[in-house]
């Protein structure tokens, strides 16, 4: 059955027979039916709004009366209704959102969806906050990420371009390295110096084993002997750049069969951390929780 959109959009839905409508009309899922409920809900948004108002403003004094206070009502619920006539934003909004979700995914040349990937999962139902009466709505669900911290964020502006390119090359995914180049130097705190005060680029920690042909700086590490730590000085490798630590760590993890099984079992965060801690990377018996949740919580993407 057709619903008179002007005569939804015209009045306020305070009643259970308007509401009704406001109901019926929603379900026809059309660009009239949702403006009409985004402007119901704008104008009972208002009317709540006025009436807390009133309610916290002193109603004793010679003038007020229960026939003051039914007039009052009246005015604020006429007041409100003109008000979402002419809009305070709140309808508008709604009904960018809900078109949005309703509407059929706009297509490219190749059959890819044109929509904001943020805007496509399903809608997800905004609660009725006010005991009025007024029919459930939609909105669009937002993905959610981690907001970074100022220090993650500057040390990913600082390493990411390099982690994505040896990504590209090992097939391991940038943010697993990003979290362990963190974790190994305290977010670029504690990086490894040579003697002369100069950066080792050693992001990762990897030490300089007999095979090693590059330069070599000695540091103090600590490694842990049947859980207990112990200080020691040890001899690190050296890279040129930062993006020759993230080719020699890649190329360690990928082609060491000592690491073979950390990326055929690294499904999440915490599958490639605890790979990695069963290899022997690390001495440290948290090692592996402390890296997964770097990842996890510090990382996008």
């Amino acid at each position: 059955m057709a619903i008179n959109q002007t005569s939804l959009s015209d009045q306020l839905a305070f009643d259970a027979k308007e509401v009704g409508k406001l109901q019926q009309a929603a379900k026809q899922n059309s660009p009239e039916a949702i403006k009409a409920s985004a402007k119901q809900f704008e104008a009972l948004f208002m009317n709540m709004i006025m009436k807390s108002m009133r309610d916290a403003t002193p109603q004793d004094g010679l003038m007020d009366n229960s026939e003051t206070k039914t007039y009052t009502a009246m005015l604020d619920q006429k007041v409100s209704e003109n008000l979402a006539k002419r809009g305070i934003g709140l309808a508008d909004v709604l009904f960018r959102q809900l078109s949005v979700t309703t509407a059929t995914p706009a297509t490219g040349p190749f059959g890819e969806s044109t929509l904001d990937p943020t805007m496509k999962k399903p809608a997800t139902p905004l609660k009725n906050s006010f005991e009025s009466g007024i029919p459930a709505m939609t909105v669009p669900a937002r993905q959610s990420f981690p907001a970074q911290a100022p220090h993650v964020k500057a040390f990913q502006d600082k390493l990411g371009a390099q982690a994505e390119e040896a990504s590209r090359a090992t097939g391991i995914p940038a943010k697993f390295m990003l979290g362990q180049a963190a974790l190994e130097t305290g977010w670029g705190k504690k990086e490894i110096i040579a003697n002369d005060g100069s950066t080792s680029h050693n992001l990762f920690g990897i030490k300089a084993s007999a095979n090693w042909k590059g330069r070599v700086v000695e540091a103090r590490t600590t490694e842990y002997v049947n859980g207990v730590p112990h200080s020691r000085i040890e001899k690190f490798r050296a890279y040129d750049s930062y993006a020759d630590a993230f080719k020699d760590y890649g190329s360690m993890i990928t082609n060491n069969p000592r690491y073979r099984n950390v990326m055929a079992n690294a499904t999440d965060a915490t599958g490639f951390a605890q790979g990695l801690q069963r290899a022997g990377y690390a001495t440290d018996p948290n090692y592996a929780a402390k890296l997964a949740s770097i990842i996890k919580h510090s990382f996008v993407g």
